[in-house]
């Protein structure tokens, strides 16, 4: 674990939230996650203890009481990871890829409303467009704690500013949730979701988590 990761963590208050891009090698699993919850939480990464929650999330256990949040996402090379106070954040990454059948999976999956905005789009720029759009929602909907099973036509995502808004959520009050799009670099596209009032976010890429 690099040695500025735990001055870093406390600098971690109620009103930022950390978000941590690290390299992804499926060989090491959740180990780079392992270590940087480790410099958070100042114990060794042998003492880490995660779990999962009804759906999948992961979350710190019970040993460890209620201090942080967190979840992580990753996709091709790339892992991203928020961490929190008091917030139950939730974080997507996408590698940009050729994705011909983007509008097919809009029109059999999304909202109405996105898919027919998606329609609307230049070709060339709609597999950008739906990449947006599906990381938007599963930000959202990993911080609710749920999966795609959740159904992703019933919350609507809008993208027609720089910061994506939150328009309609199922069962919930879209208005008291932040969504940011995240730069995740040129090979990816990246969202990060969490209910409740604004909070200063704090990106920092991390070369070694091990």
């Amino acid at each position: 674990m690099p040695t500025d990761v735990p001055a870093i963590a406390a600098q971690l208050d109620d009103e930022t939230l950390h978000v941590w891009q690290l390299a992804y090698d499926p060989g090491r699993g959740r180990a780079p996650l392992i270590a940087l919850l480790a410099g958070y939480l100042g114990v060794s990464a042998g003492a880490v203890q995660l779990t999962e929650g009804p759906h999948g999330r992961p979350q710190l256990g019970p040993a460890h009481g209620d201090i942080l949040d967190l979840n992580w996402s990753h996709s091709g090379g790339c892992a991203l990871v928020a961490i929190g106070h008091g917030v139950a954040p939730g974080i997507d990454v996408e590698r940009r890829r050729p994705r011909p059948r983007a509008l097919e999976l809009a029109q059999r999956y999304f909202h109405p409303a996105e898919t027919a905005w998606l329609a609307a789009q230049p070709i060339d720029r709609r597999e950008e467009a739906f990449l947006a759009l599906w990381t938007a929602k599963e930000a959202v909907l990993k911080a609710l704690g749920r999966g795609l099973a959740f159904g992703l036509h019933r919350l609507e995502i809008g993208l027609e500013t720089a910061v994506p808004q939150l328009r309609q959520l199922a069962g919930d009050d879209a208005a008291t949730w932040q969504l940011h799009a995240l730069d995740a670099g040129p090979a990816h596209v990246a969202a990060l979701a969490w209910r409740g009032p604004p909070r200063n976010i704090r990106y920092r890429i991390l070369a070694d988590a091990g």
